[in-house]
C-alpha cells in the first residue's frame, strides 16, 4: 500500500503533524527561559527578489508600493506552488523563501526547486527580473521567538547558501538568473533538468518550443560572511517587454481603489464614519 503524503499549506502544518526532532528549554543566562522546537530534516531552498527594487519604486507612494510588492508575491506564489510540493516560509521585504524536501513530497528536492524557478522567470509577465538562489542540504525547521510571538522558519548553513547565490552577481544577460552551489550540479545536464516543452497549435500540431535557457560553465565566487565557493548559473535568455510595467501597473491599481472608494488617506474619513 503506497503511504499517503499530505500537502502541507505551512511549515506550522507540517511541525504540527510530526514528531519533533528537537523539544525542550533552556535559560537564557539571565533568568529567562526559551524553547527549541523543531525537526531536523533534508530540503531545498529557494530566495527570489525583485531586481533593482529600491531604484524601480523610488517615485513609487508607500501604497504603491504596497501593491508593487504584493502584486510580486502574488504571481510568484502562484508559479511556486503551481504542482509543485514547496511550502512558502516567509515574505521578508521583496524576498520570498520557499522549501522544498521528501517529506513534503518531493522526490529530488533541488530537482523541484530548480523547475518551479524556471516556471517563475517564463512567466514573468510584468518583467520583475527576479533574482533566484538555490542551495540544498541539511536544515531544521522550528518554531523561533518567544511565547510573547512566535512563528515557524527554517535554519541552517542552506539557507544562508541559498540567500547568498541570490546575490551573486550574473553573467547572463537574460532577464532572470538561476545560481547554486556547482556540487549540486554534478551528474546533471540542463535538457535532463529542464527538458523541452511543447507547444500546441489551433490546427492539432504539436512543435517543441526552444529551451530559451543558457548554463554557464562553474566559477568561484566570493560570497558575504561566506568562505569561496564554486557556483553555477542557469541564465534565461531574453525578457517579457509588458505593455505596462509593474510600476505603472501599481500605479493604475491604487487609482482603481481610489474610484472604489477602498482607499483613505490618513486625514480622510472613511465613508460611514
Amino acid at each position: 500500500m503506497t503511504a499517503v503524503r499530505y500537502k502541507y499549506a505551512s511549515l506550522e502544518d507540517f511541525l504540527n503533524s510530526w514528531p519533533l526532532s528537537v523539544d525542550g528549554v533552556l535559560d537564557d543566562g539571565w533568568g529567562a527561559s526559551f524553547s527549541v522546537k523543531g525537526i531536523e530534516t533534508l530540503a531545498a531552498v529557494l530566495f527570489a527578489d525583485i531586481t533593482y527594487f529600491s531604484g524601480r519604486t523610488l517615485d513609487l507612494t508607500p501604497t504603491e508600493t504596497l501593491i508593487f510588492v504584493n502584486n510580486f508575491f502574488a504571481w510568484i506564489t502562484a508559479e511556486a506552488l503551481q504542482d509543485r510540493p514547496g511550502i512558502v516560509d516567509k515574505y521578508i521585504g521583496d524576498e520570498i523563501m520557499v522549501i522544498f524536501s521528501q517529506d513534503f513530497g518531493s522526490e529530488d528536492p533541488f530537482l523541484d526547486a530548480v523547475r518551479t524557478a524556471r516556471n517563475i522567470a517564463e512567466n514573468d509577465a510584468l518583467s520583475y527580473c527576479p533574482r533566484i538562489g538555490i542551495a540544498a542540504g541539511p536544515v531544521v525547521i522550528g518554531y523561533v521567538g518567544t511565547p510573547i510571538k512566535y512563528n515557524a522558519s527554517v535554519f541552517g548553513r542552506t539557507v544562508t547558501l541559498a540567500k547568498r547565490c541570490a546575490t551573486v552577481r550574473p553573467k547572463a544577460s537574460g532577464s532572470s538568473t538561476i545560481i547554486f552551489p556547482a556540487d549540486l550540479w554534478r551528474g546533471r545536464s540542463l535538457s535532463e533538468v529542464l527538458p523541452l516543452r511543447k507547444f500546441k497549435y489551433h490546427d492539432g500540431t504539436v512543435q517543441e518550443r526552444p529551451l530559451g535557457w543558457e548554463e554557464f560553465a562553474p566559477r568561484t565566487v566570493e560570497l558575504k560572511n561566506v568562505p569561496k565557493m564554486d557556483v553555477v548559473e542557469i541564465g534565461k535568455e531574453g525578457r517579457h517587454l509588458p505593455s505596462l510595467s509593474a510600476e505603472d501597473r501599481a500605479r493604475k491599481s491604487l487609482g482603481v481603489l481610489k474610484e472604489a472608494g477602498r482607499y483613505w488617506p490618513r486625514g480622510l474619513p472613511k465613508p460611514g464614519s
